[in-house]
């Protein structure tokens, strides 16, 4: 993610080029964003047990540090092997015992980089030596999700062929075949899909599966009292992640809770910035109808609307906006008209006051 100085630089530079693709910068600084709510639930799972761990004796806690070490340096060389494409180092370590779900702090894979670089008979070596086919990094990515991403048709084959999870969802809500832009490679995946009889209902529920679960977070922390405006790193909070997700329920139970509408993330983003990118219209609704502003602007001067890109969406917003102007526009007229009668200034004088200040429509 972008320092201070280097999304400084990045605004100058977008300043110079075309709105759409300006859009899209954001957009793709979005994702890089956005997919930090697996970090977030690994950190609340390391929490719920850290009582247990502190319980723990000293030769315990020894024996499990060196095999930390053991371990990290496993993976490393096995990491590094895969990343050169260096099969029979691979081979080498696999045959010595080195596991091939060693990963990096990140969570990744042997098989994940691998299915990146397009390292076919790699892939290959780690799956016949028991590799596991839906590893998930830190951000829940499958090495399907990359595989699909990178458009590398042969792995996604292969991953498949090996049954690779083809609902799997990452951080993002996201499944393999929402992030393929390669069309033969689409057409792999769903006709996989097809095949193993995958419907549309059992994609919803799948995906509904996720926001279960951040929903049982939320109420956990709602009940021990933590705080749910807690910013990460880059400015994020929960109802950020809500919003860009779609997560109805998830986001109700945080406006409940006290969760703020208004706080930015590092490129200036409330909550409402991310619904209306990512085409969330009942999220976009329900933070309007609690106050959020469509007026609110980012860093880059962009409003909600300005950030939708689907002209159906922004012309409900526009309409949310027209519709949320008269009512303040009214709020207004009747705040001034009582101000008015409490001076003592006759109803008649009144209304051409108000009327002065265009607080009355046309008729």
């Amino acid at each position: 993610m972008a320092n201070h100085l280097e999304l400084i630089q990045e605004l100058q530079q977008l300043d110079k080029v075309p709105s759409l693709e300006r859009l899209r910068a954001a957009q793709k600084r979005r994702t890089q964003q956005l997919k930090r709510w697996a970090v977030y639930e690994k950190e609340m799972q390391n929490k719920k047990r850290k009582a247990d761990k502190k319980g723990r004796n000293a030769n315990n806690s020894q024996q499990a540090e060196s095999k930390r070490h053991v371990s990290f340096a496993a993976s490393v060389a096995l990491l590094e092997a895969s990343a050169r494409n260096d099969p029979d180092e691979v081979r080498y370590l696999l045959k010595n015992n080195v596991s091939p779900d060693l990963c990096n702090e990140d969570g990744l894979t042997a098989l994940h980089q691998c299915c990146i670089d397009n390292y076919e008979e790699m892939v290959k070596i780690l799956l016949d030596r028991g590799a596991s086919v839906n590893a998930q990094d830190n951000e829940l990515w499958t090495p399907l999700h990359a595989a699909a991403t990178c458009g590398h048709a042969g792995l996604v084959k292969i991953l498949i062929a090996h049954g690779a999870d083809l609902l799997a969802v990452n951080s993002d809500g996201n499944m393999p075949y929402d992030l393929c832009e390669d069309d033969p490679t689409l057409d792999i995946i769903e006709t996989a899909m097809a095949n193993r009889g995958i419907t549309q209902e059992m994609i919803n529920e799948t995906r509904a599966s996720t926001e279960r679960r951040m929903l049982g977070d939320i109420q956990d922390l709602l009940r021990q009292g933590e705080e749910v405006n807690q910013q990460d790193s880059q400015g994020a909070t929960l109802l950020h992640i809500t919003a860009a997700n779609g997560y109805v329920q998830a986001a109700e139970l945080l406006l409940e809770g006290g969760a703020r509408m208004d706080l930015r993330d590092s490129d200036g983003w409330q909550p409402l910035h991310a619904a209306a990118c990512w085409g969330q219209m009942h999220v976009a609704e329900l933070l309007v109808s609690h106050g959020a502003s469509l007026n609110a602007k980012t860093f880059l001067e962009e409003t909600p609307i300005d950030l939708c890109e689907d002209e159906e969406f922004r012309a409900i917003l526009l309409d949310l906006k027209h519709k949320h102007d008269i009512i303040m526009k009214s709020q207004l007229k009747h705040k001034t008209s009582l101000l008015l009668t409490s001076a003592g200034i006759p109803d008649a004088t009144a209304i051409a006051i108000i009327a002065c200040f265009g607080f009355l429509e046309s008729a």
